[in-house]
């Protein structure tokens, strides 16, 4: 298996982007990455995206979207696996360059999620629940995430001012990304007074709809190195993929990110790292108790510390694991297909020491995890300066 690196990215800022198609984004995304990277020719496009369809009436983007970069008759394909399609790009495009099969890949996610209303948002985004035994039965994503905290709390202690704390520490976050949604400091007064969602869950721990793009291009690291020009040159040491039951009455235990547990021990192995061995990481907060969970399963901290952790400041810029240094989900946005591309482009962007004031001192290696569902699939990347 051939060593893989990343030697360009590129993102479109996240938000409310009324004026601008799904395929224009998805394209200065693209044109970002491959300039980034030094070159004008690939060899595959992956493509993550979760519901374009409903989104925006478009279906087909592989074909639609390499010919709107100029690229008809380059290959390309679509993935999906919910909010983890851009992370299971980055993996497509991964495992291709590592197999040989290809030279240089361009990884990309995106997602137009406000060309329909607020409605039409929710069914969409329910569709990566149980639809039969969960959206049949009018549970939506922030009841099933509710019913996940409930458990956490009454299992371990966790406090509704710690889940708060998680959306103070990325919105402050946030604030210094210049692509985020949100550029808004928020307090735990904020939090705990936001409109409430679904028990325990009130309206800032909850992630935005958000239109956006991300992309990535990735060569091996002997052409990394030629390509370098003076960067750093960023190697995906690990990949770990794992899923779980969609639907949470089949789940053994609610307390727990099965999937998330699963693909960060895979991701370890390939890379042969621990979690002590992490600088910082990118975790898939679309509810402010999922960050903590997944902290948890990644084993940055017991089961149940997740909540002190953030109470104490160790998640913080400066802390023992900076967690979500772009704002997050929360804060920088979730265009959902984009979101875990975006994440890989947080890491590269540490490493290679980009990061402006949010830079983490001294990283060397980070983690991006990205998660579909309530923790049906996830998806785990490990990167490293070589």
């Amino acid at each position: 298996m051939r060593d893989v690196a990343v030697i360009g990215v590129g993102m479109t800022s996240f938000g409310e982007l009324w004026r601008t198609p799904l395929r224009s984004l998805w394209a200065e995304a693209a044109i970002a990455a491959l300039g980034d990277a030094g070159v004008d020719r690939v060899d595959l496009v992956t493509i993550g995206c979760m519901s374009s369809g409903l989104f925006t009436g478009q279906e087909h983007l592989a074909s639609l979207l390499a010919d709107e970069l100029g690229m008809a008759g380059v290959p390309a394909a679509r993935v999906e696996s919910a909010c983890a399609s851009g992370g299971l790009a980055v993996r497509a495009g991964f495992a291709e360059i590592a197999a040989g099969l290809a030279e240089v890949v361009l990884v990309t996610g995106v997602e137009k999620m406000t060309d329909v209303d607020g409605a039409d948002a929710t069914y969409a985004l329910g569709t990566a629940a149980d639809a039969e035994w969960e959206g049949f039965h009018g549970v939506t994503f922030p009841g099933l995430y509710a019913m996940l905290a409930r458990v956490h709390m009454q299992r371990f202690g966790t406090t509704r001012e710690q889940l708060a704390r998680v959306a103070v520490k990325n919105h402050a976050n946030g604030l210094l990304n210049r692509h985020a949604q949100y550029h808004l400091k928020v307090s735990v007064a904020d939090v705990l007074e936001s409109t409430l969602v679904a028990d325990p869950l009130r309206l800032l721990d909850c992630s935005p709809v958000t239109d956006g793009a991300a992309a990535l291009v990735l060569t091996t690291v002997e052409r990394a190195r030629e390509l370098a020009a003076g960067k750093p040159v960023v190697r995906i040491t690990g990949s770990g993929l794992a899923t779980d039951t969609v639907s949470l009455a089949n789940r053994g235990d609610l307390a727990e990110l099965g999937a998330v547990r699963l693909a960060g021990e895979r991701a370890y192995a390939m890379a042969g790292r621990t979690p002590d061995d992490i600088h910082l990481a990118e975790v898939h907060d679309c509810f402010t108790i999922a960050e903590i969970m997944a902290t948890e399963a990644l084993g940055f901290f017991a089961a149940g510390d997740g909540g002190p952790a953030v109470e104490k400041g160790l998640t913080d810029l400066g802390g023992r694991i900076p967690v979500n240094t772009s704002g997050g989900l929360k804060s920088k946005g979730h265009p959902v297909g984009a979101t875990g591309v975006a994440q890989v482009i947080e890491i590269v962007s540490q490493l290679r020491g980009d990061a402006g004031q949010r830079q983490v001192e001294g990283a060397r290696v980070g983690m991006a995890q990205n998660m579909g569902g309530s923790g049906g699939s996830s998806v785990v990347h490990i990167l490293e300066v070589v």
